[in-house]
């Protein structure tokens, strides 16, 4: 049988890792088996284990570049409003608040999709989720700072970093319980999202 290149072992790598972000995001990290995520993958069940000692490897995977790729769409979005950082924010609110994020948890951020996961599965995996979290407010403490900058007003760092928690706090809430009555009660579900959108630029 003819090995597979470097490259195509990485791509293989890759379609694990993309069908596993999807399914854990959407189901939990136990609600979702190696058979069913290398079958979205288009793979068998034996191939996992050249890319992966565990599933909890691959959670970790999963914790590390969801977030990585949720703060380069912070960073897009920064870049996209660079001459005003109360915009950037305001746009990173919009979408993070916004009912597709909320009706699609497997293309969303980690951060509300497996918050609950990382807490129970040790470790390692809030390790991931504490790089990723930091990640964040790091990015909305400067634009904080630098919000205050361009209205002429100062913000400490001291400030700034307890105001960045506070909104990212409020922001993975406030998705968490717009999808916990999504289906039940979708209008409560969308007020969730917008009086918290509403309440978050007044910062």
């Amino acid at each position: 049988m003819p090995r597979i290149s470097r490259e195509q072992k990485e791509r293989n790598r890759g379609r694990i890792v993309a069908a596993a972000g999807e399914g854990f995001k959407a189901r939990g990290i136990d609600g979702v088996g190696i058979d069913d995520l290398m079958k979205a993958a288009g793979m068998t069940h034996g191939g996992f284990y050249n890319h992966f000692t565990s599933k909890e490897d691959l959670a970790l995977e999963v914790l590390h570049q969801g977030f990585t790729d949720s703060l380069d769409t912070v960073a897009a979005l920064v870049d996209d409003h660079a001459r005003s950082a109360r915009a950037a924010l305001h746009a990173i609110v919009d979408a993070y608040l916004s009912t597709d994020h909320r009706d699609h948890p497997e293309h969303g951020c980690a951060s509300a999709a497996l918050a609950a996961d990382a807490g129970r599965h040790g470790v390692k995996a809030q390790q991931e989720y504490r790089r990723g979290l930091q990640g964040y407010i790091d990015a909305f403490t400067d634009l904080l700072k630098t919000s205050a900058r361009q209205r002429g007003t100062k913000l400490d760092s001291r400030k700034a970093r307890e105001l960045a928690i506070a909104l990212f706090s409020q922001m993975v809430g406030a998705q968490l319980i717009a999808r916990a009555v999504a289906e039940v009660d979708p209008q409560l579900s969308d007020e969730v999202l917008s009086s918290n959108v509403h309440a978050l630029k007044r910062l």
